[in-house]
């Protein structure tokens, strides 16, 4: 198997630009397939996996066990990841037949995704005003400020902010450069806030960075640096070198306890809670399209619902004649 994920994994690096956070979920996937079956006894040559073996009713086994402790997206996902591992496989010969290839994936229930009020997105952002994460006894209030006001100004994916360089930031015209999905660069705009958050953070930004590459306070983030310095991460992590998706989400989840809003958000939310909110100011769908970067206007389409939806709730509460009684 060992081979075969290495494969797999260069694949999806080469021919499919898929970001590391993606190629990690996916080999992730794999390995736990990898360890079901060796804790199963299944599909083994000797103590180790033979993909060969593996069936259709082995999978199945595999996700059987997994709706012991997993929500069904959970499955899907996963399911969906063995899927695309194995079809490789079949298409570079090194299997004959896709075990997964008849195996539907489990019915998942529609959801709104979750969204903040403008209360409660304001209440999120500026907490880290008094507040920020700790690292090597180091407070990281700028940092984690700056993150926050992006992710919400901007609108952008998790992903698209940890790939953030120094190149693609433009204070001067309140954007930065993010790169998506399908490797497709688009502009995102960035609110007085966002811009403000996001400059004091980059005044500090040496304090967290290792090594000599780095320049004085005043314009490290302007283009007369050295490309070497330009090519550099935005957000830095413990160990000044580009922070991992992971540490935002754990940044967002934790900052939302510290708020005292009683919504779980991640950083989609934020995402989505910026597409809400200019839908409800009145901007078209196919600005916010523009802006969100999806190639399909049904993608976007779903914001729709939201906002109908919160209208709703805004009816039923005001309405004298909206309340069951």
């Amino acid at each position: 198997m060992e081979k075969y994920n290495k494969a797999f994994e260069q694949y999806l690096s080469v021919e499919k630009n898929a970001s590391p956070h993606t190629r990690e979920n996916y080999l992730r996937d794999i390995t736990q397939l990898e360890n079901f079956l060796k804790w199963s006894g299944l599909c083994l040559d000797g103590e180790k996996v033979d993909a060969g073996k593996i069936d259709e009713n082995s999978v199945r086994l595999f996700l059987g066990h997994l709706y012991k402790t997993h929500k069904k997206i959970s499955i899907a996902r996963k399911l969906a990841s063995l899927k695309a591992f194995f079809r490789f496989l079949v298409k570079k010969e090194f299997l004959q037949k896709n075990p997964c290839e008849l195996l539907s994936s489990p019915k998942i229930e529609k959801y709104l995704p979750t969204v903040l009020t403008v209360d409660e997105a304001k209440m999120l952002v500026e907490t880290n005003k008094c507040q920020g994460s700790m690292v090597k006894g180091q407070k990281l209030q700028k940092r984690d400020r700056a993150i926050l006001e992006v992710l919400y100004s901007a609108g952008i994916r998790v992903g698209e902010l940890v790939g953030l360089n120094m190149k693609d930031v433009d204070l001067d015209h309140g954007t930065i450069k993010v790169l998506g999905k399908g490797n497709k660069e688009r502009i995102a705009m960035l609110g007085s806030k966002a811009q403000e958050a996001l400059r004091a953070y980059l005044e500090e930004r040496n304090k967290l960075a290792h090594g000599s590459w780095l320049i004085a306070h005043s314009n490290i983030y302007e283009p007369r640096a050295k490309s070497y310095e330009l090519n550099e991460p935005v957000f830095l992590g413990a160990k000044g070198d580009r922070i991992y998706p992971r540490a935002v989400q754990r940044l967002v989840r934790d900052t939302a306890g510290k708020s005292g809003i009683s919504k779980h958000p991640t950083p989609h939310s934020l995402r989505h809670t910026f597409a809400t909110h200019l839908l409800d100011a009145g901007v078209d769908l196919r600005t916010i399209q523009e802006m969100l970067g999806h190639a399909s206007l049904s993608t976007t389409q779903k914001y729709t619902k939201v906002s109908v939806q919160r209208l709703l709730e805004v009816y039923d509460k005001a309405h004298p004649r909206a309340k069951k009684q």
